[in-house]
């Protein structure tokens, strides 16, 4: 294991997905606390910047801003290896990459791998899994405890259990008092619109602070393996996880507040389990894994 000479000054170059972005920020708050100095740059970040009060969060960078902005730095640190910048684009003589945290094999959360890597790599004896983020001082958190923020697209169409499903479990929740609500990028609404004819509501929440407001005042996340269940679990909202495969949820499951993960039915092989996990993933399985985890909270 190799532990990494101290820096004063880093920067730390967010991943275009939110998910990511929401990890990295575990050693973000890990450096801050051990007082290095600690520099965000990330597209996301930016929209959330009033949830971390106490870093500096600075626009994504790109090939051409790349190499000026991080010359004063010490070192720098990005998830992966090509994502958002390659070496070229980075141009800098330190660069830690958490790629091989990521796929190393472990029964571990990503949260909790970050962690660790805070702890064993980068020499932060008292790093923690907390990323750091609040949420503004005029929010409740939990204020609508009915409410089930159902989020039921992600980033690739193999991550997605049916719509037809998400639609029969919101009428399933709904018969049960609670207030089902679907929430979808901007250019998803249309494809979505339909769902308002079953009585259940898509409100409109346009950029990524917006939907964690409403997140925060939710009493309830379901969703696809994706960074608004992420998003959830960090603002400490009761979180159901759709999963494909089992090790896929063991890696990326969200690693912060309560919450459970559900999985397809075993398949023999792994293409088959992608291709096949929605149809074998039932509405009164995820009805269950819902229940159990509300009891888990009673």
């Amino acid at each position: 294991m190799r532990v990494l000479q101290p820096a004063s000054r880093v920067a730390v170059v967010l991943s275009p997905a939110l998910g990511d972005s929401l990890l990295t920020m575990i050693v973000v708050r890990n450096l801050q606390a051990s007082g290095v100095s600690a520099t965000v740059f990330g597209t996301h970040a930016s929209e959330l910047a009033a949830w971390f009060p106490d870093v500096d969060i600075r626009p994504a960078l790109t090939r051409e801003t790349a190499p000026d902005a991080l010359a004063s730095f010490d070192r720098v640190i990005q998830m992966h290896p090509d994502r958002p910048l390659d070496a070229q684009a980075l141009r800098h003589p330190d660069v830690v990459l958490l790629d091989s945290t990521c796929r190393a094999r472990s029964p571990k959360s990503m949260a909790e791998r970050l962690m660790q890597f805070s702890r064993d790599e980068l020499g932060l004896a008292t790093a923690g899994k907390s990323n750091g983020m609040v949420a503004p001082a005029h929010l409740q958190h939990r204020k609508y405890a009915n409410r089930v923020a159902i989020h039921p697209t992600a980033s690739t169409r193999d991550k997605c259990w049916l719509p037809s499903r998400f639609v029969r479990l919101a009428m399933r929740l709904r018969k049960l008092g609670f207030s089902p609500q679907f929430i979808v990028a901007p250019e998803e609404r249309e494809a979505w619109a339909y769902v308002e004819a079953y009585g259940i509501e898509l409100p409109k929440l346009g950029s990524v602070d917006t939907v964690a407001a409403f997140l925060y005042e939710s009493g309830w996340f379901i969703g696809n393996d994706s960074g608004i269940g992420h998003l959830a679990s960090n603002l400490q909202v009761p979180t159901l996880s759709l999963f494909m495969r089992r090790g896929l949820a063991r890696t990326w499951q969200p690693g912060w507040g309560a919450g459970r993960v559900v999985v397809g039915r075993f398949l023999p092989t792994g293409r088959l389990r992608e291709r096949y996990w929605k149809y074998t993933l039932s509405v009164a399985r995820v009805a269950k894994a819902f229940e159990q985890l509300r009891e888990g909270l009673a």
